[in-house]
C-alpha cells in the first residue's frame, strides 16, 4: 500500500444523511461496492438487519490485507 492510495470516503446506504459514515481506507471504490451492496440489499427485502460497523467488519473480513477504519463523523478524522 502506498501513502497516496489511502483516502477518506464518505458511505452513503440510506435516505438519511445522519447514517453516513466515513472510512479511512485504501479501498476501491469497486471494492467496497462489492462488499457494502449485498448487505444493504439483503436488508432492503426484508432480510437480517445490518449496522454500520457491520458493514466495517464485512470489508475488513473481505479484504484482511487493506485498510478500513470506520469514522461516524468527518470530524474524527485527525491529521
Amino acid at each position: 500500500m502506498k501513502k497516496e492510495d489511502v483516502r477518506v470516503v464518505e458511505i452513503n446506504t440510506t435516505a438519511y444523511t445522519e447514517e453516513n459514515f466515513y472510512l479511512l481506507t485504501d479501498l476501491t471504490d469497486e471494492q467496497i461496492k462489492k462488499v457494502i451492496t449485498p448487505i444493504v440489499d439483503e436488508e432492503r427485502n426484508d432480510g437480517e438487519t445490518y449496522d454500520n460497523e457491520g458493514l466495517v467488519g464485512a470489508l475488513n473480513e473481505a479484504y484482511p490485507e487493506n485498510m478500513a477504519y470506520y469514522y461516524q463523523y468527518f470530524d474524527e478524522l485527525k491529521f
